[in-house]
């Protein structure tokens, strides 16, 4: 992802080297492991004088890898920690197979759930696809009780059998292209995505 001006440090929480406090000085220099490390700002710290959360921008500024307090320290004073917290509202880049589908909205449109073969009447689910095999003898899917615009769902013929055993696609009250009647698939080798609309057209046949 291209970001104008500094890219933000995604989740990389850091507890700062010790820092020693000098007489009636403001500003010193944060390090993680003898390295100068830049907080994301100074809203993405946490730093703690004298056993006190200081407030940011009240009690202390940062400029690059310089921490400032609003006033001088004097001996005696104590830097206890601090703690740069990354960019705590950017999640990052998901480790691979850690979405599920689950975790889609029902009309985000092109993720199939795709489900084990089908061999007995079925009521369908949103965004999910099914290989239907009609071998024993024909089938009836029927569409998804409730349905808002973007839904999905996705036919296949699994055995090449649709046109000696049919598949049935029962519309469930809701229009299939405009009508209110069942939809027969008779072609062998058919595969096929409905897509819903509205309750005047209802599912539409969106790949024939």
């Amino acid at each position: 992802m291209a970001y104008i001006g500094k890219q933000p440090v995604v989740g990389n929480f850091q507890k700062c080297d010790a820092i020693s406090v000098v007489n009636g000085q403001a500003a010193y220099t944060l390090q993680v492991g003898g390295t100068n490390v830049v907080p994301e700002s100074v809203n993405h710290m946490l730093v703690s004088l004298n056993g006190i959360l200081q407030a940011p921008t009240d009690s202390f500024t940062v400029s690059g890898s310089t921490l400032t307090f609003a006033s001088n320290l004097a001996t005696g004073d104590v830097i206890d920690f601090v703690i740069l917290l990354g960019n705590v509202l950017d999640l990052g880049v998901p480790s691979d197979g850690t979405v599920t589908h689950a975790k889609f909205a029902s009309n985000t449109g092109g993720v199939v759930d795709w489900q084990a073969v089908i061999t007995s009447a079925t009521t369908m689910v949103a965004g999910r696809g099914y290989f239907v095999n009609t071998t024993s003898g024909a089938i009836t899917m029927t569409l998804p009780a409730s349905a808002v615009r973007g839904d999905e769902v996705w036919l296949v013929d699994y055995a090449g059998t649709f046109d000696t055993n049919n598949l049935t696609v029962a519309r469930n009250s809701h229009n299939i292209q405009g009508d209110a009647s069942n939809l027969t698939v008779s072609t062998e080798r058919a595969g096929f995505t409905l897509v819903y609309v509205d309750a005047t057209q209802g599912w539409l046949l969106r790949d024939k």
